[in-house]
């Protein structure tokens, strides 16, 4: 499987990463079985979190007699210098290991720098210090923050969702990074699971050679397309740009990513999947979104009561208590053509 240098960071890694967000959802056995696929498949990036509940303790135990092999990058939401200290131990205990190859800040709402009040930044430059960490990246879903990233100097990496729906403002953003020598990890590569054409995104990705996506991956049949997409590159020829094109006419735009930041509702409104209701139900397998417990979910929409905290949360500026009564009309109109 093709390598590269990620950045200024030195580590060699394979151009096709793992994300391990979805593994949370997996028992230990089957996690495990399928990160070790992933390792004899020839994968070497491995990205998760200490917020993924047990996700970190599933990659250690996978990862434990190969873990010179491979490069692990993991994140903490601590909000202070104290309690990344507390985060970083536990990562490293669950992940079985003696150091983390990039510690990334977790999304924060700023960019942590030396001698904040907060003392996120020297507490991992410490850490760097001592061996713990070997380099600082972070991970933002706000675009001003993230060029504020790239313009500090201050990390080695940057993770920020990046696929073939991508704008020129994004665009711009990876070669920023480019220029200035910093790995680029691109996120959401699937658009949280709304592009079901896998070969879109790894192929347009592969334009930038600077980047590694990680794929979030759950199934072994994930696995095998990815692996094959990995040996086999596919060409951005006129078909699949026909394809993106699509894509980008249905997608492009205020449209809600799934990654559940605005979580949770007071009123228990599944927002990061309601918010997305037309587009799941047009573009993947509907069955499972018309159960009894789905439509109960989306009747919550009508309690609603426009406290307008899932907006302050939003790292995409959404406004769900907007858009979720069309989700809501859209879901009822198929429901009752499939009830006859």
């Amino acid at each position: 499987m093709e390598k590269f240098i990620l950045g200024k960071t030195g580590l060699e890694i394979t151009r096709t990463g793992f994300g391990a967000l979805p593994i949370q959802r997996l028992d230990t056995d089957t996690a495990v079985k399928l990160i070790r696929q992933a390792v004899e498949g020839g994968i070497t990036f491995f990205d998760t979190a200490r917020a993924y509940t047990d996700s970190e303790q599933k990659l250690g135990i996978a990862l434990e007699g190969v873990r010179e092999n491979v490069v692990i990058a993991t994140k903490t939401g601590a909000q202070t210098g104290e309690e990344l200290w507390k985060h970083l131990e536990m990562s490293l205990s669950m992940l079985k290991t003696d150091y983390v190859d990039i510690y990334q800040f977790h999304n924060p709402g700023f960019v942590p720098k030396p001698g904040g009040a907060d003392g996120l930044y020297d507490a991992a430059l410490e850490a760097r210090r001592k061996g713990m960490i070997r380099h600082i990246g972070i991970t933002q879903h706000s675009i001003e923050r993230a060029f504020e990233v790239v313009e500090s100097g201050l990390y080695e990496t940057l993770q920020y969702p990046f696929n073939h729906l991508a704008t020129a403002k994004e665009v711009e953003l990876v070669e920023k990074c480019r220029e200035k020598g910093m790995g680029f990890i691109a996120m959401k590569a699937l658009s949280g699971g709304l592009v079901t054409q896998a070969e879109l995104p790894f192929a347009y990705i592969r334009k930038f050679p600077h980047v590694v996506p990680i794929w979030g991956i759950q199934r072994e049949s994930e696995l095998r397309q990815i692996l094959a997409l990995s040996e086999n590159p596919p060409e951005l020829d006129a078909q699949l740009q026909e394809k993106i094109d699509q894509d980008r006419r249905e997608l492009v735009g205020e449209f809600c990513r799934g990654c559940g930041y605005c979580m949770p509702c007071p009123v228990g409104i599944p927002i990061n999947n309601a918010n997305r209701m037309t587009q799941l139900l047009t573009r993947s397998p509907a069955e499972p979104y018309f159960s009894e417990e789905w439509q109960h979910n989306m009747e919550k929409i009508e309690q609603c009561i426009h406290c307008g905290v899932c907006a302050t949360r939003c790292p995409y500026e959404l406004k769900p208590f907007e858009t979720l009564p069309g989700h809501l009309a859209f879901y009822r109109k198929l429901l009752a053509e499939r009830k006859g």
